[in-house]
């Protein structure tokens, strides 16, 4: 989970936002140059005219795909078999079914208490958990820390079960917890998921892990794998995959990182605490087979888009490209309110800074000061406003040094950045987009995973078939923090997270941007893929038209003479496809 420092909001933007607003982080490097923040959109019209491909290159077809999703059953009677000692509890309240689930549904009585939606979960709920300790002071009558039995791990704060698994986070002080020698000195996050569906990925494989000998005995088959700046433990019980997890530091020890080889300890501790606490067989049958994608019969008279994978040219890490991938992982609401909406990348256009590749100056002053960097020859200007144009273009796999498996050199962008319908300016010569203007909103029903004060706010997504995980990233978290968005909060698809910012570790730390990105459970646990058609597919029932797939152009900045509307407007401009939710 990404961390984001405090910073103090500017007063007007605050209260207008809060006024305005229903009540209900990663790269961004800042571009050096000066921080001001009119109304500059460029018109769609002039923004195609100068951005599509040539008439001589031939438009790409781009067939959007299904993701392919593999389906288990739960082996209840191994389950049933694993329980603890229930001989001191009171017997059910209802009698046993047919199917001899009278210790299951006594076992959900039990802990009701202290997991209210343990018995919702269609597979075995292994939380760390000391049951006879439980069962003896409930005979008793003396549970009153419910915490206590989480061993050192204390009350999740985060317990989501849905129709196909669950997800559980804790969150620990290290230095509190019995047995552990640690240096980091804050607080770690644990992670535990289990499902009865994974998807299954094309594109690079992922590092499917190494065995653990001294854990072999009570986890038959046991993988350990450090993926994607996360220790994981991998390990089927009751016919279901697990994966408990750590983000960590595959380095030295250190007070402000927690170290993968200090991340072991806990997440050993983690295991051998593991019992079964509740869960109820499905009588749903288990959907795996994936809708066929929709797309809207008529044509979007603007909507133009690079087809996936193709990044602007040279921003790839290791002289790699990107990830072609056509999967449309999910029908989800466009993460912006209105259109039109522009993904570019925010660090390789306009005003980027290159993620630090170096630049070259080309000339000019204000706004019109003209540079490129290093890595290509497409001519840039310190000016956000000219990158609000079509055609989209994909930057999943640009340079980054996040860990991405699916991405050709393992390393890369992890998600995509988002611009909404157009950039305010604080005044005719400024260069910087003001933030606030534009709402981001829920793309699917689900549960937040997000402590205080962080910049990152996931979104759980547990639907039948389904196993997905949002983040989104640069909205300004102290504007979260007040609308309670925090681990457990449930929300609706179409609700209002809060306005776009600029958020990188403070304020204006970045460009006014979105960026999202998307997880999915697979048999290594949560791994980033590539939400580029995701988007488009969502983007065009946004609009209502079908979008058109373009061959690859050097840079989808308008000419200085396509920027339009300068001064302190505040009414948003809208192409010919712009809709509303």
């Amino acid at each position: 989970m990404a961390f984001g420092t405090l910073a103090t909001l500017t007063a007007g933007c605050f209260f207008a936002w809060l006024l305005a607003a229903p009540a209900l982080a990663q790269e961004g490097k800042p571009q050096v140059a000066p921080e001001a923040a009119s109304q500059v959109p460029a018109p769609p019209e002039a923004a195609e005219a100068s951005t599509s491909a040539p008439a001589s290159a031939a438009s790409p077809t781009v067939v959007m795909t299904s993701p392919r999703v593999a389906s288990f059953e739960v082996d209840w009677t191994a389950a049933r078999a694993a329980l603890g000692p229930l001989d001191q509890l009171p017997p059910p309240a209802e009698a046993a079914d047919a199917n001899g689930a009278d210790a299951l549904v006594r076992l959900n009585e039990a802990t009701a208490k202290i997991l209210p939606e343990g018995a919702t979960s269609p597979v075995p709920v292994l939380l760390p958990f000391d049951m006879a300790a439980y069962v003896r002071d409930r005979a008793q009558g003396t549970t009153a820390d419910d915490g206590k039995y989480f061993f050192d791990f204390h009350v999740p704060t985060l317990f989501y079960p849905g129709p196909t698994g669950y997800d559980a986070a804790f969150s620990v002080r290290p230095q509190d917890m019995h047995g552990v020698d640690v240096v980091f000195a804050r607080s770690a996050d644990i992670q535990i998921s289990a499902s009865t569906i994974v998807y299954e990925l094309d594109g690079p494989l992922a590092d499917p892990g190494a065995p653990v000998p001294s854990l072999e005995q009570d986890f038959p088959g046991i993988r350990r794998v450090i993926l994607e700046s996360r220790l994981r433990y991998i390990f089927t019980r009751f016919n279901i995959p697990y994966v408990v997890s750590i983000a960590c530091n595959d380095g030295p020890k250190s007070a402000r990182q927690l170290a993968c080889r200090e991340a072991d300890q806990i997440a050993v501790r983690f295991l051998k605490d593991l019992a079964v606490v509740g869960g109820v067989p499905n009588v749903v049958p288990v959907k795996t087979a994936a809708s066929p994608v929709e797309q809207p019969d008529a044509a979007a008279p603007d909507f133009t888009y690079n087809a996936p994978g193709d990044i602007l040219p040279g921003t790839g890490m290791k002289g790699q490209g990107g990830r072609a991938d056509t999967t449309v992982y999910a029908k989800i609401r466009f993460p912006m309110a209105h259109a039109p909406a522009y993904i570019n990348s925010q660090s390789f256009m306009n005003w980027g800074n290159c993620d630090l590749t170096g630049r070259v100056a080309l000339g000019g002053h204000g706004r019109d000061q003209s540079y490129r960097c290093r890595v290509n020859d497409v001519p840039l200007y310190n000016d956000e406003t000219r990158n609000y144009a079509y055609p989209w273009r994909d930057n999943f796999c640009e340079h980054r040094y996040w860990e991405v498996s699916q991405c050709p050199a393992g390393l890369g962008h992890q998600g995509e950045d988002i611009r909404p319908s157009a950039c305010k300016l604080r005044n005719e010569d400024a260069d910087r987009c003001e933030p606030y203007q534009d709402d981001v909103v829920v793309v699917r029903d689900g549960m937040v995973l997000r402590h205080p004060g962080d910049e990152a706010l996931y979104l759980i997504v547990d639907a039948p078939g389904e196993r997905l995980r949002f983040r989104y990233l640069h909205m300004n978290p102290n504007m979260y923090d007040l609308a309670g968005l925090v681990s457990g909060r449930e929300l609706h698809e179409g609700d209002v997270l809060g306005p776009v910012g600029d958020y990188g570790r403070r304020e204006g730390g970045t460009t006014y941007h979105l960026h999202l990105d998307l997880q999915v459970l697979t048999r290594q646990g949560w791994l980033y893929v590539n939400p580029y058609m995701t988007l488009v597919s969502a983007y065009e029932r946004l609009i209502g038209g079908r979008g058109r797939s373009v061959a690859g152009s050097a840079s989808n900045s308008p000419p200085p003479g396509a920027i339009v509307g300068a001064g302190a407007g505040t009414e948003q401009a809208e192409s010919k496809s712009a809709g509303k939710p």
